[in-house]
C-alpha cells in the first residue's frame, strides 16, 4: 500500500515538513503543536482520553506494507503519556 498524505492537511515549507522516498511531504508535529496536544488532552475525561488512545492505536498499526505516518506516532506517544500521569 503507497503512502498517500491526509488531503485535509497541506504539508508545510518547515522543518517539520519531510519528504518520503517517493516524494510525498508528511507533516511533523513542531514543539508548539505537542504543547498545544498536550494542553487539550488534560483538559478531557479520562474516557475522552481512553477514546483517542484507540483511535491514535488504530492510526498507528502496521497493515501489509503501510508504516504509520510520524504525526500519527506522535499523538500515539503524546496520548499514551497523559494516561500514564492519570495512573
Amino acid at each position: 500500500m503507497a503512502f498517500r498524505p491526509d488531503p485535509l492537511k497541506r504539508p508545510r515549507s518547515t522543518p517539520e515538513a519531510a519528504q518520503t522516498a517517493s516524494g510525498h511531504a508528511y507533516e511533523v508535529m513542531g514543539p508548539e503543536d505537542l504543547k498545544q496536544m498536550r494542553t487539550s488532552l488534560s483538559r478531557l475525561s479520562i474516557e475522552a482520553v481512553r477514546q483517542a488512545y484507540h483511535t491514535a492505536h488504530a492510526r498507528c498499526r502496521m497493515v501489509n506494507d503501510h508504516v504509520p505516518s510520524a504525526r500519527s506516532i506522535q499523538e500515539l506517544v503524546q496520548v499514551w503519556r497523559q494516561l500514564w500521569k492519570w495512573r
